[in-house]
């Protein structure tokens, strides 16, 4: 896949237009507070339907498209943050995190803010309350709920339930393009202290996330991958010269566009370091960015500050080597590291 053969509202290599209107401005939508309530379940409806496709996604997804209902029905009715906390024994921020997807939900309450906003017909409150059943479903990442941080499994269930993922990394080969023995090396180094069976299970993981390919609408992955990435030896020189091969592989399939940042580019703009931003198909959603520290990660959520992450990937899209000369350049690192290692 070329950056020329993608639209801009998926992941073209910086041919996205940062003057568009984005998936993340959502205070400014055809639904907004003054549509009525009559419109916006006939919407929700279609929302059921398609929840039923998020299956897979786990909770987090649905809990996104569960709280943007919510907030849609709130200002409809010009109820104000305080007083729909006020109903269910809650505050403010209760109700902000709700319509964020950030927390779960209890049937209970979703009933009484459903009541509060004035949407009483069954035929109109059993598709929310569907949503809310389907996004209290574990996902399958609870298997593994003794390695993953807690800040890191909404992520999990975000990119389970994205349509594009546009991701730079500069210290790594991306993860959802790992071989599991380079996966292993990294994870061996990065947790010293774990067992084998553990560095095992963390492989299983993130192997396991790779299904995102496999489905009948497989994750749309733009990858721009620094040089550094590629130069760095991770696990040995045939552990690496398999990684590189697989990256090359996964670079023909028609769903992934991989583009090298080489060293002789200089400065570019995403000097902060790696980030990845994933797109839904449901236009409620605002786009997600994800920015992961060593004991943390942060989610920007003010559409001013994912504007400025998703200019930076247009940036890096542009400066890079073009996907067609990804091939290439792979090759020549494979030679390199075959007489460096020889």
């Amino acid at each position: 896949m070329t950056a020329g053969e993608t639209n801009n509202d998926e992941m073209g290599a910086g041919e996205m237009s940062t003057g568009e209107m984005s998936t993340s401005e959502i205070g400014g939508d055809d639904l907004g507070g003054d549509e009525p309530p009559d419109r916006l379940t006939s919407s929700l409806l279609g929302h059921a339907a398609l929840a039923r496709g998020y299956r897979t996604a786990g909770p987090t997804v649905l809990r996104m498209l569960v709280g943007s209902q919510l907030r849609r029905f709130r200002e409809a009715a010009r109820i104000t943050l305080e007083d729909a906390g006020y109903e269910i024994r809650g505050s403010h921020s209760k109700i902000s995190r709700m319509e964020l997807g950030r927390v779960g939900f209890k049937e209970r309450d979703v009933a009484d803010l459903l009541t509060l906003y004035g949407i009483c017909d069954p035929g109109c409150r059993a598709p929310v309350l569907e949503l809310v059943g389907l996004a209290n479903r574990p996902g399958w990442w609870q298997g593994y709920g003794d390695l993953v941080p807690s800040w890191f499994e909404p992520f999990l269930g975000l990119e389970q339930g994205a349509v594009v993922a546009r991701v730079y990394e500069v210290q790594d080969v991306p993860e959802l393009l790992q071989t599991p023995t380079y996966a292993r090396a990294l994870l061996a180094a990065r947790h010293p202290e774990a067992s084998a069976d553990e560095i095992e299970r963390r492989v299983e993981l993130r192997m396991r996330r790779r299904r995102v390919f496999e489905r009948a609408d497989p994750l749309k992955l733009w990858a721009v991958i620094d040089e550094a990435a590629l130069r760095r030896v991770v696990g040995g020189a045939e552990t690496m010269s398999d990684q590189i091969r697989f990256v090359a592989e996964m670079a023909r399939l028609p769903n992934i566009t991989v583009q090298i940042l080489p060293f002789a580019s200089g400065g570019h703009a995403a000097e902060c370091g790696p980030m990845t931003l994933l797109r839904f198909a449901e236009p409620e959603l605002p786009d997600v960015v994800y920015l992961e520290q060593l004991t943390g990660a942060l989610y920007p959520d003010r559409p001013a500050d994912i504007a400025r992450y998703r200019d930076v990937l247009n940036r890096l899209g542009v400066q890079a080597e073009s996907p067609d000369d990804t091939p290439a350049l792979l090759r020549g690192v494979l030679r390199e590291l075959s007489a460096t290692t020889g």
